[in-house]
């Protein structure tokens, strides 16, 4: 019998691949993390399925749960919210799963800020202006983050900053990333709830996203990206070589 940790995307219950959903559709037992999945995705489930919300859980009970689906000779639909290769603490139940013998599976899902970006209607990585995406968060009370993962570091790699879990702590955010290589004219967008009915969007520059998402009550849940590919059309950037006229045709290298 296998665990599948399943990526449940960002909050759009059609937003989940075709083997996230089979996989829901099939599984006997299912664990969801908490208030943040779509009961859509829920409804799914089979009509007898065993449907857990390990919101009150901590990791042991969760892992017992997983346990003793195993043990009945269930599979166990054990979802996440976006993508289960960013936050979503997936390791140390495999490294759990992994001591008592269980077998696992990760299915891939939609991340949030793929989704962010989907709704401001914007490309990451434009050529001319950024080729690369930082990925990253603030610690509050949850993991401190390793040495040299501070904000006013990543703000000088000059690509694309994407953070979440960061929104109740945007005043701090600002100061460290003007103190690194952002300047408070360089644009920002807030995308909170992305794909849920209940979706809020800010754009703005670093020197008015507090007060901004202030004013809209954005505390959590939300995707904060900064960077020059927001402007308008991308301005600055130049055509991508991948369909130039001057590329020979017939090679992807």
């Amino acid at each position: 019998m296998t665990v599948y940790f399943i990526g449940a995307g960002p909050g759009a219950a059609d937003l989940i691949t075709v083997r996230g959903h089979r996989l829901i559709e099939r599984c006997p037992v299912c664990l969801y993390a908490g208030s943040i999945m779509p009961a859509d995705l829920l409804a799914l489930c089979p009509p007898d399925a065993r449907v857990v919300d390990t919101g009150p859980l901590n990791l042991d009970q969760i892992v017992d749960e997983l346990a003793t689906a195993d043990a009945a000779g269930h599979d166990v639909a054990r979802l996440h919210s976006g993508d289960p290769s960013l936050y979503s603490a997936i390791a140390e139940q495999c490294r759990r799963l992994d001591a008592r013998g269980i077998d696992w599976e990760v299915v891939p899902g939609v991340p949030a800020f793929a989704a962010a970006a989907a709704t401001l209607g914007r490309e990451l990585t434009v050529p001319g202006v950024a080729q690369t995406v930082v990925l990253s968060r603030v610690a509050t009370l949850s993991t401190a983050m390793p040495p040299g993962e501070d904000l006013r570091t990543l703000a000088t790699t000059g690509g694309t900053l994407v953070l979440h879990l960061a929104a109740a702590q945007i005043d701090a955010i600002v100061l460290e990333l003007v103190a690194g290589r952002f300047t408070p004219e360089t644009p920002c967008a807030v995308v909170a709830f992305a794909s849920w009915p209940e979706e809020t969007v800010i754009r703005c520059t670093l020197a008015d996203v507090a007060e901004r998402m202030h004013a809209a009550n954005v505390t959590r849940t939300a995707v904060i990206v900064v960077g020059d590919v927001l402007a308008a059309d991308g301005v600055g950037g130049t055509d991508s070589y991948l369909y130039s006229a001057d590329r020979r045709r017939g090679s992807r290298h």
